[in-house]
């Protein structure tokens, strides 16, 4: 959820990558640097970085402090918001499911940015993460856009969910 001046943007999170210390293709596995701070921070915590000079990428820390590991968010459905969503995005026309389908999109869709980095995603007043008791079928498929560990089966989404990003061959 992302609280935007007096909107609320709510998405469900439908898409994930995990991203461990040991792994080649997480930004843990060279050790900390300025860039990849956050994502050494307690769990729960956002680590957003910048990548192929276009878009934010929102993850979720998800080990003690000190250990580099993080999930990716890399989808959302929207649940509301949609309008302001649209606006984000600047594109008018863009469908509800396709709002926040992609790490970049989910971004744009929810105006998230270097300003998040390392902000603790349980008491941020502006970025959190809260459960609405839904239960999802959960699919499981090797991780996108990668070629380091790429035959890793490490991420997760809802299955027949259209807000799903990727080749419909890694989500039935």
């Amino acid at each position: 959820m992302r609280a935007d001046g007096d909107e609320l943007l709510v998405g469900r999170i439908v898409e994930t990558e995990a991203y461990f210390p040991h792994d080649p293709a997480s930004h843990a596995f060279r050790g900390r640097t300025p860039r990849n701070g956050a994502m050494f921070g307690p769990p729960l915590h956002a680590y957003v970085y910048f990548i192929y000079g276009a878009n934010w990428c929102l993850n979720v820390t998800s080990e003690p402090d000190g250990v580099g590991a993080a999930a990716l968010v890399r989808a959302c459905e929207p649940v509301r918001g949609m309008e302001r969503m649209r606006a984000l995005r600047g594109r008018p026309e863009v469908k509800d499911w396709d709002l926040a389908r992609g790490p970049g999109n989910l971004c744009r869709a929810f105006g998230i940015g270097p300003a998040f980095d390392g902000a603790d995603l349980t008491t941020d007043p502006v970025l959190w993460l809260a459960g609405d008791g839904t239960e999802l079928p959960v699919g499981i498929s090797t991780r996108i856009g990668i070629t380091k560990a790429a035959h890793e089966p490490w991420r997760f989404y809802a299955r027949g969910n259209r807000s799903v990003s990727g080749p419909r061959a890694l989500s039935p």
